[in-house]
């Protein structure tokens, strides 16, 4: 009988040594479970890594948006205190006015830096700052020139005042000088006035033999002969001079012959009159001229007084009267 038949012969068989499935499996759960284990650290690692490159990167975004913001408000601050001169109305010439360009093209190129991407900060900064400075500057010199206009301002209004002043008391001593000078000419106008002296009117009788005889009757009257000296006068200029005579009729009436130019005169202080005749005398100054002039009446004279007065420059300069006589007994 084969002994493989037997089973007496199994029971002492050699037990084998090789190991058993289920170990094997347990060791390849362990790997998993290992290598799981190591995968959910990795990535809760590059998770907590990338959370906090996220946060680093976050805080360096707000940080570069706070400090643009920042350079912004610098940037707006700038251009508010540039804008006071508009509001001002202030009106750039000259070195102020290229001044004023060359801060508008730092404007732009702030404008640009400030609207790029990848705005070079620091750079926007800088550009910042020399504007600031340009603006100070720029103020300065207009708070300047202000201080320097109110200062010209107060100083043309006192010189406004102070020739207004000199004006008026240059007009008032014109017309101090005018109510002088016009005072002058009328006292030299007055003092100018001629004065007769040594006045007499004579009676004359022309006979046909050509002699001349004085008379008293009025019947034998021919002319009344006029005489008076002009006296000296230093202030009356030489050239001919305007007499006019009135004579006054025994009547009261004053005597006119229009063929010898009687008119009217006017005169200083007794208005206008009538004159009977004018004469026209020429007078040298400061001497005294002796005046001689016949006047003759158209018809027979009146008897009775015969009043002859002398006007010059409108004012009565010398005065006479003559009295005719009627004739006597069978007309003598």
């Amino acid at each position: 009988m084969d002994s493989q038949n037997n089973p007496s012969n199994l029971s002492n068989s050699p037990v084998s040594n090789s190991p058993k499935p289920n170990d094997n499996r347990k060791l390849i759960w362990g790997i998993l479970v290992v290598a799981l284990l190591g995968t959910w650290g990795y990535l809760f690692y590059d998770k907590s890594k990338n959370e906090s490159t996220l946060n680093t990167l976050q805080t360096q975004y707000s940080n570069v948006d706070s400090a643009k913001t920042a350079i912004q408000t610098e940037y707006q601050d700038a251009l508010a205190r540039m804008d006071s001169l508009t509001g001002s109305n202030v009106k750039l010439q000259g070195d102020l006015a290229g001044k004023q360009k060359e801060i508008e093209d730092l404007k732009s190129e702030i404008k640009r830096e400030l609207s790029s991407k990848n705005a070079d900060l620091s750079k926007a900064k800088s550009l910042i700052a020399t504007l600031r400075g340009k603006i100070d500057n720029l103020l300065a010199e207009v708070d300047r020139l202000r201080a320097e206009n109110q200062q010209l301002a107060s100083s043309n209004e006192q010189l406004s005042t102070e020739r207004d002043t000199l004006t008026n008391r240059n007009s008032s001593l014109h017309k101090n000088l005018d109510a002088t000078t016009a005072e002058k000419n009328h006292i030299e106008d007055e003092a100018s006035t001629l004065h007769a002296s040594a006045f007499n009117i004579s009676a004359i009788d022309q006979k046909k033999n050509g002699k001349e005889s004085e008379t008293a009757k009025a019947k034998k009257v021919d002319l009344l002969r006029i005489s008076f000296v002009l006296d000296e006068n230093r202030i009356t200029k030489s050239g001919a001079k305007d007499l006019y005579l009135v004579v006054t009729g025994p009547d009261g009436n004053v005597v006119t012959i229009p063929s010898e130019g009687s008119g009217t005169f006017t005169t200083r202080q007794e208005g206008d009159k009538t004159f009977t005749t004018r004469i026209n005398v020429n007078y040298e100054q400061g001497q005294r001229i002796p005046v001689t002039y016949d006047w003759h009446q158209n018809g027979k004279y009146q008897f009775g007084t015969y009043t002859i007065a002398v006007y010059n420059n409108g004012y009565k300069i010398g005065e006479g009267t003559k009295t005719l006589k009627k004739s006597g007994f069978l007309g003598l």
